[in-house]
């Protein structure tokens, strides 16, 4: 049996993110477009008739829409190639230390890397919240009561694969669960 645990975590370089960034850059383009040919009275669209909108005021709002679109699918893109918030959990039982490594944004704080020792760690938490906007989380509960988030962002986990995530990290680290019932 092993003493290094490493779980992966995925940034942002999932098929969701690659799907909004592709469809806001379609329409941020689209509506810049239109407004753009609007403004010189003449179709940029080939198989778009912009004759009937005028430039004050649908064509500046068309414009703005489009730019402000344009903008928001640049720094879409800009997260997926820079995989902001990928990165690993390490436990590793050999040096007693654990190992929470993530990337964010470029700057002093890029990289960002916590490390605790095996021994701070009073149990595995599991979070369970139902509704709306359903959280499904696991924490390393520490011994000074911080919780330090240890789950994806992906795509949300049925409750028997977060419970069986949390219960073989436990194991590993030969702490208790709580949240489970």
């Amino acid at each position: 049996m092993s003493n290094i645990r490493m779980d992966k975590i995925l940034g942002s370089r999932r098929f969701s993110n690659y799907w909004w960034a592709s469809i806001v850059l379609m329409g941020g383009l689209g509506f810049f477009i239109i407004g753009l040919s609007s403004y010189f009275q003449q179709s940029l669209i080939p198989f778009f008739n912009t004759n009937n909108i005028h430039f004050l005021p649908q064509g500046v709002m068309m414009t703005f829409y489009g730019t402000i679109g344009i903008f928001i699918s640049i720094f879409l893109w800009y997260t997926i190639i820079l995989n902001i918030g990928s990165g690993y959990n390490e436990f590793d039982n050999n040096k007693g230390i654990i190992t929470i490594f993530r990337l964010g944004f470029p700057g002093k704080n890029r990289i960002l890397k916590l490390q605790y020792n095996i021994k701070d760690i009073a149990s595995i938490k599991v979070f369970i919240e139902e509704g709306l906007s359903p959280k499904r989380e696991i924490y390393l509960k520490m011994k000074d009561k911080r919780e330090i988030p240890l789950t994806k962002v992906e795509k949300l986990l049925n409750l028997s694969e977060i419970e069986q995530q949390a219960i073989n990290i436990a194991k590993f680290l030969g702490v208790k669960v709580e949240g489970i019932k």
